[in-house]
């Protein structure tokens, strides 16, 4: 099994952006960025590569930004990556007629961010020591999780997510650690992933401090965790963040998705309390990011700020519209469904 999925990682095929989902990106954003200079058979990860620059600490072999692509034109195609992840994950949740498109829609931008130019992985060797970790704490978003891994040529294809949610698939309704290649850890109880970061975060630390030396840092690896409200109500993670804080694992920075919307409507109908001042109380540095749906630049540098305090963890506070782009955006009716 473990080599069928290495070749499979290896030869998954490419693909160009079709004009069927330039069709769907116009109709549910309203806006196509320009294909100019874009044509390729390349899948938009290396575009991105091309544009963007190096994604991973560890492989140096993506081309860098050339000097002749503007801002416009690469502001132009992280906009088209975006509305891209966001749309394939809800055609996935569309073809199995189940699961949940609203969370990965809102969350889009965020996880752009960290895949194309924050986090340190290589998805030629997911095992691979002093990697950063990721975790997707509401894990019935899962199908974001799977977009990202497919695009960032993990093992992980085209017909995997085809398979979304279907019997021995390796994609399935929530992540499951040994069955998705790249899936940290199994989530879907909420509050579960959080509190699996936090013990992530402690890892990295005991390793760091047992083997890092001056001038030789082996393992200096971040923890990157995203989350909703869901978890946020949940007991387990309330005690698991009290003692991430207490413990300063400054290399823990967890992406609240919120986006104020909970399984029966608003969360007004049951949660009021002000989320940033208790992580503030447990040693938490918050940042809030006011457009979480469009701000690509606000949501780096609210990562580089949780990235420099190494003696707190941080909590970014990401304000987001769950199913942004659909007729169902903002409600509670984006969220548990095809849409």
């Amino acid at each position: 099994g473990g080599c069928d999925r290495g070749d499979r990682a290896r030869d998954a095929p490419t693909f160009a952006v079709s004009s069927a989902m330039d069709r769907v990106l116009q109709y549910n954003f309203g806006y196509l960025p320009p294909r100019a200079g874009l044509a390729s058979d390349l899948p938009l990860s290396h575009l991105a590569a091309e544009i963007l620059g190096p994604r991973s600490k560890k492989m140096k072999t993506a081309a860098g930004a050339d000097a002749r692509n503007g801002a416009g034109q690469k502001a132009a195609l992280e906009r088209r990556c975006v509305n891209y992840v966001r749309v394939l994950s809800a055609e996935m949740v569309q073809a199995a007629n189940s699961g949940h498109p609203g969370a990965p829609m809102g969350c889009a931008p965020m996880a752009h961010v960290l895949w194309s130019g924050v986090m340190s992985y290589d998805p030629a060797d997911p095992e691979w020591i002093n990697r950063d970790r990721f975790v997707l704490s509401n894990g019935h978003a899962c199908a974001l999780l799977y977009s990202m891994l497919h695009l960032t040529g993990y093992g992980v294809s085209i017909d995997d997510l085809k398979q979304f949610r279907q019997l021995d698939s390796i994609t399935p309704g929530h992540p499951e650690n040994g069955v998705t290649p790249g899936v940290e850890v199994s989530t879907g109880p909420l509050g579960q992933g959080i509190s699996n970061g936090v013990g992530l975060a402690m890892a990295q630390a005991h390793l760091g401090a047992t083997f890092n030396r001056e001038g030789f840092s082996l393992i200096d690896n971040f923890t990157y965790v995203i989350c909703g409200d869901g978890c946020m109500q949940e007991g387990i993670s309330s005690e698991a963040c009290s003692l991430a804080g207490h413990l300063q694992l400054g290399r823990l920075i967890v992406l609240y998705d919120d986006n104020k919307i909970q399984i029966d409507g608003a969360t007004s109908l049951a949660f009021s309390e002000d989320v940033g001042k208790r992580y503030e109380a447990y040693g938490w540095q918050v940042i809030t990011v006011h457009d979480g749906d469009n701000s690509l630049e606000s949501l780096r540098i609210a990562i580089e700020r949780a990235q420099s305090d190494l003696y707190r963890p941080t909590l970014l506070r990401i304000s987001t519209t769950i199913g942004f782009g659909s007729a169902k955006q903002g409600t509670a009716g984006g969220g548990g469904g095809p849409l």
